[in-house]
């Protein structure tokens, strides 16, 4: 990574901006899943351990551009009081005299959060005088919001042109170099598995990963359009019709291609979209019609088990099934499982945000692997080989 870092700043009694993802759940005032926070201690820890004045600003939910209190940071302030250790002062603005206030109170070695950046409907719309009211709070910039860093609003992108330098954060840097690693210079076998429920949400990242991977693992329901493409009954299982022409010139080109396609034998099938519903595990060319595909079956697993133990980098991208559901769960689990053992064996194992990361961590193993990203649509953009326009905007070293 060319752009300069935290570690290249001098903190000492500076305003220090720091662009955080504190997008997290929130329930009757209080944080439900404090990752995010967790994620960007070490870089809110430096700076006021060296004596800089950290000044956190978040998006938090979609408050539709105007203040709404189902969507305010208070909760989040007090549960990263709470993991700092020190008081996270509250400012009930981002911008305006409220904020400035707060922010010239501080003191060297404090901490403030700003109030909800899309109280303001110009954060997303990336106003530039917006962005340059929020750069007049702070003498340096950093972002270490890499699960905003695809978008490019007003504090992820416009700011950086009002405020220099603009680094990397601790966090930002581990996200970007265990993906940029994974997809530049991966150590080999280098497998990718991707599921969840749509081909269409992950069309640009087959295509861009095709090039790369020695394996491409496909789960979940986006694989039921490949069997469809293939001439298979799927029963009700879900489809993107106008997505099978799609299916058909990716299989064509993975053959052209010589690297190893794997989608599922077998799966488990129930006759409605329950839980308790009655449940087979039938061969992919045995599906029942009515019945809907809800899972990997125990061949694929075993199959896609035996495939991540032979690899040295794993990426992993969407769940196998419907693993909200316990019955249906088993699949993603079992593939978590062969992660954490693949990591215990030697390999990267990178699970992508969103709901492969629900999942991990549902089933406890979110420490059992290298890297869990905090980004759902930005490593999923990542992966794809686009630009991230909050990494675009960072000051080149």
């Amino acid at each position: 990574m060319n752009k300069m870092t935290i570690d290249d700043i001098n903190l000492k009694s500076k305003n220090v901006l720091v662009r955080v993802d504190f997008n997290v759940p929130i329930e009757n005032g209080l944080v439900t899943d404090s990752t995010r926070i967790i994620e960007s201690l070490p870089t809110i820890k430096k700076i006021i351990s060296e004596g800089g004045r950290a000044i956190l600003m978040s998006h938090l939910g979609r408050p539709k551009g105007k203040p709404d209190p189902k969507y305010s940071l208070l909760p989040v302030a007090k549960r990263a009081s709470e993991l700092l250790g020190i008081e996270v002062k509250f400012a009930n603005d981002c911008i305006g005299e409220v904020a400035k206030k707060a922010v010239n109170s501080l003191k060297d070695g404090e901490c403030l959060l700003l109030e909800n950046l899309r109280f303001h409907p110009e954060e997303e719309e990336n106003k530039e005088a917006f962005a340059r009211e929020l750069a007049s709070l702070g003498d340096i910039y950093v972002n270490d919001a890499f699960g905003s860093a695809h978008r490019a609003h007003a504090s992820t992108e416009g700011i950086t042109k009002f405020i220099k330098p603009a680094v990397a954060g601790y966090l930002m840097q581990k996200e970007l170099n265990y993906l940029g690693k994974a997809l530049e210079n991966p150590d080999r076998p280098f497998t990718a598995i991707l599921g969840g429920a749509k081909v269409s949400g992950k069309i640009d990242v087959i295509q861009n990963l095709m090039n790369k991977v020695d394996t491409l693992i496909i789960g979940g329901g986006m694989a039921y359009t490949f069997f469809k493409a293939q001439g298979f009954e799927v029963g009700n299982s879900l489809v993107e019709s106008d997505k099978l022409d799609l299916a058909k010139s990716i299989l064509t080109e993975v053959k052209n291609k010589r690297i190893k396609f794997l989608l599922p034998v077998d799966c488990v099938i129930a006759d409605e979209f329950k839980d308790d519903a009655h449940k087979e595990v039938v061969k992919i060319s045995a599906i029942k019609p009515g019945w809907q595909g809800m899972d990997i079956g125990p061949e694929s697993i075993k199959i896609f088990s035996e495939e991540i133990l032979k690899s040295k980098t794993i990426v992993w991208n969407g769940p196998m099934g419907v693993f909200e559901m316990e019955n249906f769960a088993v699949g993603t689990y079992e593939i978590a499982k062969s992660l954490a053992l693949a990591t215990k064996n030697g390999a990267i194992t990178i699970v992508g945000g969103g709901d492969s990361a629900a999942a991990i961590t549902k089933f406890g193993l979110e420490k059992s692997v290298s890297h869990v990203s905090t980004g759902g649509g930005a490593s999923l953009e990542f992966l794809e080989g686009k630009v991230l326009p909050g990494v675009a905007a960072l000051t080149n070293k």
